[in-house]
């Protein structure tokens, strides 16, 4: 989940389009209905919702540190300082917080008081709680891929080779844990008991290079959100058969599922917001594309509220030329112009 301070260049857009399927921006109830302008210095990157608790953690760098707002309002309601993050999660149970930061910053959620800093290795980037055992996953693109913390006490558990780039990652709460490995083309599944990689499903030839993943639980279903091609990847967690594969927008971040209306959505940075109908556990289609904002590649989705909520920000004209392959390339983000978008029915 590379920095959201930069843009995919033109002309390696275009590039990026040819010979795909075109994406239309499809008529639907969903719309952008409200933006609030947050401002603040510094970046942003992976946001959380805490739902039962009512807040919404954003981290920020330069200066690094987690911005805290009341998830009904919007409102600020605090922050965790000294904490230059690219993700957050919070244990319901233990009411314990974690940034990837490094070191890993562990917190309290009702005070945001820090409780400690955890040394762990690489260059912590996504982050994942699961409930099935009460374990926060650290990913990082270099090794070890996977450090594992018990959200109880903060002890580091162990870690894990995943030969490759961790992305987002996506858990059954059931002793499985799911993981885009970006520059390998496959989702890596882990065993959350044993800590290691009990298989690997392959998202190719259709998908490549997947940064955001999300899961119908009740079906077992895998949504894998690919950037070379841009398409979404639907696969049967149990065996990781390719069930369909649909075309959505350019630089693919974030993936999630809504279990009460059985549609999966994809944030990209190109300013789309791909909203996927699972028809049935074996048919599936692109229901709306929803015009956002350029750089709104990272969201959250407020359940109780049936909210999703992007996160995006002006920025500059690129400084120098495309990269094949390298997402995230272009200008400097504009100070003061971070705003959260909602997006409703």
């Amino acid at each position: 989940m590379r920095k959201s301070s930069v843009l995919y260049a033109a002309g390696l857009v275009m590039l990026l389009l040819t010979g795909l399927p075109q994406l239309t921006l499809a008529d639907g109830p969903y719309k952008v209905s409200k933006v609030v302008k947050v401002g603040g210095e510094g970046t942003f990157d992976t946001a959380f919702a805490d739902v039962e608790a009512r807040r919404l953690y954003i981290p920020r760098k330069n200066p690094g540190r987690i911005t805290v707002f009341n998830l009904d309002t919007l409102e600020p309601a605090g922050e965790i300082p000294d904490a230059a993050a690219n993700g957050v999660v919070v244990d319901p149970k233990s009411g314990h917080g974690f940034a990837s930061s490094q070191p890993v910053t562990m917190f309290d959620g009702k005070t945001l008081k820090t409780i400690k800093t955890i040394d762990v290795q690489g260059r912590p980037d996504a982050i994942l709680f699961d409930p099935f055992n009460q374990h926060v996953f650290i990913f990082s693109h270099i090794a070890p891929n996977a450090t594992v913390i018990n959200a109880v006490d903060g002890s580091v558990l162990g870690t894990i080779d995943l030969g490759g780039e961790p992305e987002q990652a996506a858990t059954d709460r059931n002793g499985k844990v799911y993981v885009d490995v970006r520059d390998k083309n496959d989702i890596a599944v882990i065993d959350a008991r044993t800590l290691t990689v009990s298989a690997r499903y392959s998202v190719g030839p259709n998908g490549g290079r997947c940064s955001g993943l999300a899961m119908d639980l009740k079906n077992r279903i895998l949504f894998a959100g690919c950037r070379m091609p841009q398409t979404m990847m639907i696969l049967n967690a149990a065996d990781g058969k390719i069930l369909d594969s649909l075309p959505i927008g350019s630089t693919a971040d974030s993936a999630v599922f809504n279990p009460q209306t059985k549609e999966a959505y994809s944030a990209q940075i190109d300013g789309t917001l791909t909203i996927i109908k699972e028809k049935s556990p074996t048919s599936f289609a692109i229901e709306q594309t929803v015009q956002t904002k350029d750089s709104a590649k990272q969201m959250v989705w407020d359940s109780k509220t049936n909210r999703i909520l992007l996160l995006a920000a002006d920025f500059l004209p690129p400084t120098g030329p495309p990269r094949a392959g390298v997402a995230g390339y272009g200008g400097k983000m504009v100070p003061d112009s971070f705003s959260i978008l909602v997006v409703t029915k």
